[in-house]
């Protein structure tokens, strides 16, 4: 099985603020973030792991990255720079890039830390997989996102804190798009449905009382 996550920040306390993380405590994210991936993934399994891994860390990298379980390749994130220069890299990926061009047998992927506009066999249906943005859509590229079925953001905020299938990550995507959608449309029309609702009122107040 081939699983794909990103932007776990282990060990980042900010994080819990910065991205309205469900968890009281660092220690509390950590352990459920480990427990999840081991849940599911095997020592058989392959994960992509698009960056920022983890951030501002205490725990020793080699702690973290000795629990989680698969064979793993890492496209590296802006805040993996510190973390990896106190470890060996190659006792715990079997790769380590910036951008890499895959296959899981059905689809023809490119994988990278950050979202990019413009990706190879983007014209044939290949996909760009991307972490970095976690579930923010206030950036000015959000739209392209959003009205791109091949752009798939692998963030864990997005994906139910663990890695998650190819079949599993665009589940999420869509339903992460049509409620990113669903609220944007409420906010800019905020005004067209309260005037919907004063009229509704004043047309009650004209009909005959049945």
């Amino acid at each position: 099985m081939i699983y794909f996550t990103s932007d776990l920040h282990l060990g980042h306390k900010n994080v819990l603020k910065l991205c309205n993380r469900p968890f009281s405590s660092i220690e509390e994210m950590d352990t459920c973030l480990i427990d999840n991936w081991n849940s599911r993934v095997t020592n058989n399994d392959t994960v992509y792991i698009l960056g920022d891994l983890m951030f501002r860390n205490s725990v020793p990298p080699e702690e973290y990255l000795s629990q989680l379980k698969g064979k793993k390749h890492l496209i590296r994130g802006n805040h993996d720079r510190d973390w990896m220069k106190k470890v060996d890299i190659n006792e715990y990926f079997v790769s380590n890039e910036n951008l890499s061009f895959i296959s899981d047998g059905k689809h023809r992927i490119t994988v990278c830390h950050y979202p990019m506009m413009s990706w190879p066999h983007m014209s044939t249906n290949g996909y760009m997989v991307f972490g970095h943005i976690h579930h923010n859509t206030d950036a000015v590229y959000w739209p392209i996102i959003e009205q791109s079925e091949l752009m798939l953001n692998a963030g864990v905020d997005i994906n139910g804190f663990k890695p998650v299938t190819f079949d599993e990550m665009v589940e999420n995507n869509v339903n992460h798009k049509i409620k990113t959608a669903s609220h944007r449309i409420v906010r800019e029309n905020l005004g067209l449905f309260t005037m919907a609702e004063n009229l509704k009122e004043k047309v009650d107040d004209l009909l005959p009382d049945k």
